[in-house]
């Protein structure tokens, strides 16, 4: 079970929103570089970081930003999300270093535009799915749809897509522990690895999701939490090694 620092970049600042709503911000740092190197030195191997700015836009706003921070950190595995809705886009990513990107609003419109991107880069995209009450929600979370997560992913499977990034939208930014119910089950009827996020936010919550890794719950991206301090990332990791 991997715990995954976050970084959620607004007008190139480092914040955390609440349900997904940009008006409600906390900056915890104007500073991206510093704040990858921090997780890097907490033993961070792998960063999520999120454009909000781009999954509004609909096209990158931070890009520089997450480029610099590979190039700070040529060894860290970085996935990036938010605004990637072509294959341009994707291709600047992964040739600046990212490792991953997640495609989220765009897999929902087009999913081709997934497989195609699956097909020209093996094992380096991501699907996310963000979800209120089991549906899908689209462009930062301001657009809803009809279409199921769990359905949605299934219409993953067999096309090369290396994870899929689950987000329980209620969730996310609260502190209220994540849906370990909805996360468990999407784990456990698909064969692609499920990472979860949204509302991790005690080592209590790392116990719960070492007790349904088995489903298939591959990691757990976490944001508020360790930038508030109730959860230390190394201390984090080590208890979810120690239930392994």
């Amino acid at each position: 079970m991997q715990i995954i620092p976050a970084i959620d970049l607004k007008d190139g600042q480092c914040v955390r929103l609440k349900q997904g709503r940009m008006e409600d911000d906390t900056v915890f740092s104007d500073d991206v570089i510093a704040t990858a190197t921090r997780w890097v030195d907490a033993g961070a191997s792998r960063l999520h970081i999120v454009d909000l700015d781009g999954a509004f836009a609909g096209e990158p706003r931070n890009g520089a930003a997450i480029q610099q921070v590979c190039q700070a950190h040529p060894d860290l595995q970085v996935q990036v999300g938010g605004g990637i809705r072509d294959d341009a886009t994707a291709a600047h990513y992964i040739e600046a270093g990212v490792q991953w990107v997640i495609i989220g609003t765009q897999a929902v419109r087009e999913p081709a535009f997934v497989e195609r991107l699956c097909k020209a880069w093996p094992g380096q995209i991501i699907v996310g799915l963000d979800a209120r009450d089991g549906k899908v929600a689209l462009s930062g979370w301001a657009e809803e749809s009809n279409k199921d997560a769990v359905e949605l992913a299934k219409s993953f499977e067999g096309i090369g897509v290396s994870g899929i990034v689950y987000t329980d939208i209620d969730r996310d930014g609260m502190m209220q522990g994540f849906n370990s119910s909805a996360t468990s089950t999407l784990a456990e009827q698909i064969n692609i690895p499920v990472y979860a996020s949204g509302g991790v936010n005690s080592y209590e919550d790392v116990d719960r999701l070492c007790q349904i890794e088995k489903h298939g719950v591959a990691g757990a991206i976490v944001g508020r939490a360790l930038y508030e301090g109730t959860m230390e990332l190394e201390a984090a990791q080590q208890r979810a090694d120690a239930n392994a």
